[in-house]
Formats: structure tokens, C-alpha cells, sequence
């Protein structure tokens, strides 16, 4: 082994998204540096210059031999930087390692491992390198494009909520509620076949999501008995769910009990297929715009190394 891959190994790459969050880039970055040399740990960094550059980015960086990621950003860069180590082909995904500094809006990933949307303690978990390998989600559309999330995808009224906050994230967490409300009003449900196991469901529905982690849409919870490292998409089926239902039910679907109301239906599998009859829904992954129409999502299981908290659940 060569003195650069013995450094390699042990070093982190840093990509890093300076448009993630509304506070001012600089001045956390160098607050960033500051911290990661205090912890004396040794990195490179590369900031993201348009849309989807993480991509590229963390597959430089792995055939330079790096096998530790740090993504600082949001659950785009996230989402992204994942992307990135799936689609690569100079190492096994499991030997890759990730860790988060959170500067995002919604930040929903970090919040199942309860990480701290805090620089010097989100440093401070990744110096501490207590991991997991968790599962990671694989979203095959209607064209055939491949996908692949950490947290939560969704086709329907999440993927139209999504299509409708690149507007609203100068207002921050509350974008979120706003989009959410804006969906209420004006997106149609519409029949939905589904496919899984032994199943067959043809429902009006609202919107049917995949999980592989607890949180989405700026801290909500649409799965039930969610564990990110069990080989298992947690399926939420919302069916002919109204207005008046959601906005009645609205802290249930913060608390996660809104998996209990009697038009949701829960199930665990390794694969499903999600087929619109009548209408061209939006689908998303981990926050991001994906597609529309008909999608297939399946598993693969213990997928990528994290950074966790030593307090996850």
C-alpha cells in the first residue's frame, strides 16, 4: 500500500454545497475548518457548483482512494452525494462512509439517528465514528432512470408538495407548511394500482410512500415501526384522505400517529410497483424531483456506512 491510500483511507473528502440553508456560507465554513482541525482530523474539501455536482464530485474522490464522505449541506446534498457512491464502480458501496454536517432547510435524514442540526456536534459524531450500514432505496421510473434514496420517497402529493417549494425555501422550515397547504388546495388525488408481494390494490389514493428512514417533509412521520437497516421499504398507502381529514389530524402527522388513521395503510416489503390510471403524479426521493407517472422502488440492504449519533433508537 502506497503512502497516499494509507491516507486515503484514513482521511475524510469534504463536499460541501454553499448554497444549502439561509445563513451565511463563509462564515460557517470557516467555523467548519476551524473545528475539523481542532479534532486534528485530516480532509480535503470540493464545494458543489451546480445541480447534481456532488455526483460527480464523490466519484472523483473515491478513485483518488477516499472511502470517507462528508456531506455538508441538506438533504439534496445528501441525497446526492449517496447517489454519487451508488453509481461508482472502483469500490463496494459498503466500504464507503458517510458522514453529515447539516446546513439544509428541512434536514430530515439526520433527524432518525438524532444528530444535531449543530456544526461543532455533528463534528463531533463523525470524530467519534460510531456507524451503521443502512439500507438504501432504489427508485426505477417510467423511462427507465434509476434513483437511489436514504430517507424517504414518495409519488402524489409529497412529490407535488416537492415541485411546489423551490419557491417557497426562502421562508425556511415553515416552506414546508406552506407547500403542504398549497398541495391541500389544489392537488387531485387520482386511482393508483399497486403492486407487491401477492397483492394487488387499486385505490383512489393520495399518495403512497417508501421508507427507509423516519422523517420527511420538514419533520413529519408517514411510516410505522420504521428500522433503516432491516432489508425493508416501510410502505404508507394514504388513500382517500381529504382536507379536512389532514388539517384535523395535522399533529398526528408530526407524531407519526397518523399511520394509525383508518384511510392509511401500512405494510413492509422488498419491492414494489406504483402505477397512476389516470394522471401523471410527481415523484420524489429524499426531497428531490424525480419524475412522473409509473415507478418500481426495491432494497438494497445494508447498502452504505453512516455516521450515527450514539443515541439512535
Amino acid at each position: 500500500m502506497s503512502d497516499i491510500d494509507k491516507i486515503n483511507r484514513n482521511s475524510w473528502f469534504i463536499i460541501a454545497n454553499p448554497t444549502s440553508g439561509n445563513r451565511n456560507f463563509s462564515k460557517r465554513w470557516k467555523e467548519i475548518q476551524q473545528l475539523l482541525n481542532n479534532k486534528n482530523l485530516d480532509y480535503s474539501f470540493a464545494f458543489s457548483q451546480f445541480s447534481k455536482h456532488e455526483i460527480e464530485l464523490v466519484q472523483n474522490a473515491i478513485q483518488k482512494g477516499f472511502r470517507n464522505i462528508i456531506s455538508v449541506g441538506g438533504d439534496g446534498t445528501l441525497h446526492n452525494v449517496v447517489h454519487g457512491i451508488m453509481v461508482q464502480t472502483y469500490t463496494k458501496t459498503s466500504d464507503i462512509t458517510i458522514g453529515v454536517i447539516p446546513l439544509g432547510t428541512g434536514n430530515d435524514w439526520i433527524k432518525t439517528y438524532h444528530i444535531p442540526n449543530h456544526i461543532e456536534k455533528a463534528i463531533e459524531i463523525i470524530n467519534n465514528r460510531k456507524t451503521v450500514l443502512q439500507d438504501i432505496g432504489v427508485l426505477e421510473t417510467e423511462n427507465k432512470s434509476i434513483s437511489y434514496f436514504n430517507n424517504v420517497a414518495g409519488i402524489g402529493y409529497d412529490g407535488y408538495i416537492v415541485s411546489k417549494l423551490k419557491s417557497l425555501k426562502r421562508f425556511g422550515t415553515i416552506s414546508y407548511v406552506l407547500a403542504g397547504l398549497y398541495g391541500l388546495l389544489f392537488y387531485k388525488k387520482s386511482t393508483f394500482k399497486i403492486i407487491f408481494d401477492d397483492k394487488i390494490i387499486k385505490t383512489n389514493c393520495l399518495m403512497v410512500i417508501f421508507g427507509i428512514c423516519k422523517f420527511s417533509g420538514g419533520g413529519m412521520q408517514f411510516t410505522k415501526d420504521v428500522n433503516s437497516a432491516d432489508g425493508l421499504l416501510d410502505i404508507s398507502i394514504a388513500k382517500n384522505l381529504t382536507l379536512i381529514d389532514l388539517v384535523l389530524n395535522l399533529p398526528k402527522l408530526y407524531s407519526g400517529k397518523i399511520v394509525d388513521h383508518k384511510k392509511v395503510a401500512t405494510y413492509k416489503t422488498k419491492e414494489i410497483a406504483v402505477i397512476p390510471q389516470n394522471s401523471k403524479p410527481f415523484i420524489q426521493a429524499d426531497g428531490e424531483l424525480i419524475g412522473t407517472r409509473n415507478i418500481k422502488v426495491k432494497i438494497l440492504e445494508k447498502a452504505v456506512r453512516f455516521c450515527i449519533n450514539e443515541l439512535k433508537s
